[in-house]
């Protein structure tokens, strides 16, 4: 297997076998992220990638799980995707699922049929980065897109029956947002209404622009309790059907896990708890990408 720079993927594909199919990301120019700053985004060639799948169905027996790495490999075209998805179905018959980022731009250029032809040769799963609900938090952090883009493109994943599952970031609006974040994630979620809910703590990094907003007091970080009570508010104001809800990424303090709207007042009263300090919280060092 083949691999360029350092890789990275959501929490729940720890197991999974990753492989690249494009180089970095598309868009890499959010303030809040180093992820895939040192690369510059282009596709793998197509040969080389299948080459990547036999040579991993010689070194695995069973693979349950597939991510396709990096940024987002929801960026190809169909014409792009197809034979890469279909030798994986030929290779890999046990495969379960196939996981991939989908920016909200990407999922917006493919129509809903193309979804659902991409469901049928395994896709299963579509993570989609909200970070915040905000307009305003999106402007400043250069997502490129709006919550109303992301609304969309939450809606066209679920019409085509492909789980989704969405990140938000905690401390995402600093100091001077910290309300408006709370208050428009809820909502924005809430009208999103996805199978997944993923929740992350922001954190600097090398290479990330936050770093000189910063330094420059134009972003002020939260305290590890401004970011409870901010989380708080976004359970409070989050308002879905039937969704899986965690924070039990590196860069949280403390794992959450439950089902909303299920579990809702206990993950509350979990929340309340680390406010108060009964919860034992993972030191800063320990804390990561």
């Amino acid at each position: 297997m083949r691999y360029e720079g350092r890789v990275f993927r959501p929490p729940s594909e720890a197991r999974s076998l990753i492989v690249q199919v494009t180089i970095g990301c598309a868009h890499n120019e959010c303030v809040f992220c180093s992820m895939y700053k040192e690369k510059k985004f282009r596709p793998r060639k197509t040969d080389e990638i299948i080459e990547d799948l036999h040579q991993a169905r010689d070194m695995y027996p069973h693979v349950r799980r597939i991510f396709l790495a990096d940024g987002n490999a929801l960026a190809l075209s169909m014409e792009r995707l197809l034979p890469i998805l279909t030798s994986i179905k030929e290779l890999f018959p046990e495969c379960e699922r196939i996981g991939v980022y989908g920016a909200p731009m990407d999922i917006l250029r493919k129509t809903v049929e193309e979804l659902e032809q991409l469901k049928t040769l395994g896709i299963g799963i579509i993570y989609l980065g909200l970070e915040s609900g905000s307009d305003e938090i999106l402007s400043l952090m250069k997502k490129g897109v709006t919550s109303a883009q992301m609304i969309e493109s939450a809606e066209k994943v679920k019409e085509a029956c492909i789980p989704l599952s969405v990140t938000v970031i905690s401390g995402l609006g600093g100091k001077a947002l910290t309300q408006e974040h709370a208050k428009e994630t809820g909502r924005v979620l809430s009208q999103m209404n996805p199978n997944f809910i993923g929740v992350l703590t922001l954190m600097t990094g090398e290479m990330a622009e936050i770093d000189d907003m910063i330094e420059n007091g134009d972003f002020m970080l939260l305290s590890t309790k401004e970011v409870f009570k901010e989380l708080y508010q976004i359970v409070d104001g989050t308002n879905v059907d039937a969704c899986m809800f965690r924070s039990n990424h590196a860069s949280n303090y403390f794992s959450l896990s439950g089902d909303l709207p299920r579990d809702k007042e206990r993950l509350l009263s979990e929340i309340k708890s680390a406010l108060n300090d009964q919860v034992l919280l993972k030191a800063e060092g320990l804390r990561g990408l």
